[in-house]
């Protein structure tokens, strides 16, 4: 053995215990932290000849990256959707790491029972009924391009084409309807063979970003066969969501996959006040839901459900010798493109154990209540104005004169070192966005964020 591994190996109790005081310190100081540092790239070095063992490795890790990287942990990171990690659900990452499963097979089977019960959990959690069943994957690009690749397939079972033994070009044009669907949508689709021109825009309710029900309607009666339609529960510039209850209603008279992409906006319904707006959920043939967002869980961490697991073995099992069988609950190998993945389950099976479906609506509604507040406080100050209703959990807003993407730009890097929001543009607007999904939120760091912004756009230059 490599004599700075065995050191190590010797030492590892005393090492664990050095690394968790530099978490435990980066976690206690982590509000305090500049929320985007300086941009300082260090000097690029080679790869080691030889190693200089962990402790040495800790030590220079702080020195040249530590201070580099972003609070994006942190209470005032409302960069696209991102969430933190509770306690619970770090103690589940470190033992995953520890424990070290691949927990797709059933010749060792503890990993992938765990993995079930927590997508149970998780199921019950969004309110869906046992006849979806679901897996974890490693984001909502890849939870889509599962439901995505299961559409690709039942659409092949209603034009009597094999798509997973034949290819995509079997099927001929293939149409997917929607509002507005995220970019996911469009790479899934590429990385599926089916394109992103396949994408049929669907006219919009005026003033929102949800598909007119009317329009979905007239688009689906001039398809030539079966289609796909991707519902949006929860839209990235406004969270708006599309009526789903009404899309599926579209069923009785047309042939469609209904998928549902409800990344973060399936948490609305931990809300009583804001359940209705995923109302119809369970009706979707597939569902993608976004664990590193609202959960609360690490990066990379989502879930993806549907009624036709029976077609999703058919695009992703994976026969060999050494693989167990379908049976009827196939294993974790013949479910995703991933025949082999970490036990991500276990943070967010940790933080559900820990917290249960109220300390989850409680976080969830504490980032409602912080987003309509800064809302407000944007809103009343004279120099930004909101482009659409807080609805959910983020703030779409822009600058009440001359929002140039260069003034926008100014606005935003300005502010980053007390908080983070991204660009965006919303109506042909030029805009910014914070997204609140991180349970350390305070009341305290709404108001900071606020006055960073406002400080931030009295320093532009004059419009």
């Amino acid at each position: 053995m490599d004599p700075r591994l065995a050191q190590d190996l010797a030492d590892l109790p005393t090492l664990l215990d050095t690394v968790r005081t530099h978490t435990a310190t980066y976690l206690d100081t982590l509000a305090d932290r500049p929320v985007i540092p300086p941009h300082r790239a260090p000097e690029p070095a080679p790869l080691p000849a030889e190693g200089e063992g962990l402790a040495k490795a800790l030590a220079t890790f702080e020195t040249r990256w530590a201070d580099r990287l972003s609070a994006s942990a942190g209470p005032r990171y409302f960069g696209f959707v991102t969430g933190g990690t509770t306690p619970a659900a770090l103690a589940g990452d470190w033992l995953t790491a520890a424990y070290d499963q691949n927990p797709t097979s059933a010749y060792d089977d503890a990993g992938r029972l765990l993995e079930t019960e927590t997508v149970t959990w998780l199921r019950d959690l969004f309110g869906l009924t046992d006849a979806h069943r679901g897996t974890l994957v490693s984001g909502a690009t890849l939870s889509n391009t599962v439901g995505l690749a299961i559409a690709r397939e039942w659409l092949g079972e209603r034009r009597g084409v094999d798509v997973a033994a034949d290819g995509a070009a079997a099927l001929g044009p293939v149409r997917v309807l929607s509002g507005s669907p995220h970019s996911s949508v469009a790479k899934g689709l590429s990385m599926l063979g089916l394109g992103r021109n396949a994408i049929v825009p669907v006219p919009l309710l005026p003033g929102r970003e949800a598909v007119d029900p009317v329009a979905l309607a007239a688009a689906l009666a001039e398809q030539d066969g079966p289609c796909v339609v991707v519902a949006n529960a929860g839209t990235v510039n406004t969270v708006d969501f599309d009526d789903l209850r009404a899309v599926a209603a579209l069923k009785d008279r047309y042939d469609f996959w209904l998928h549902v992409d409800a990344a973060f906006g399936a948490f609305a319904g931990l809300s009583p006040a804001h359940a209705h707006l995923v109302d119809g959920l369970d009706l979707a043939d597939s569902v993608c839901i976004d664990l590193h967002k609202w959960l609360n869980v690490p990066y990379d961490s989502a879930v993806q459900f549907t009624r036709r697991q029976d077609l999703q073995t058919r695009v992703f099992q994976n026969a060999a010798a050494y693989l167990g069988p379908l049976g009827e609950r196939p294993d974790l190998v013949h479910l995703t493109p991933e025949n082999s993945h970490r036990l991500r389950a276990l943070a967010a099976w940790f933080t559900l154990a820990a917290y249960g479906r109220a300390g989850h609506r409680d976080i969830v509604e504490r980032n409602i209540a912080g987003a309509r507040a800064l809302g407000e406080e944007l809103a009343a100050g004279g120099a930004f104005r909101l482009l659409a209703p807080v609805r959910l959990n983020v703030v779409c807003f822009t600058l009440a004169e001359d929002p140039t993407p260069e003034r926008l730009t100014a606005l935003r890097e300005a502010a980053a070192p007390h908080a983070f929001v991204t660009p965006t543009v919303y109506d042909g607007t030029a805009a910014l966005r914070a997204a609140f999904s991180n349970w350390r939120t305070t009341d305290d760091d709404v108001r900071l964020t606020a006055r960073a912004l406002h400080d931030a756009a009295a320093a532009l230059e004059p419009a």
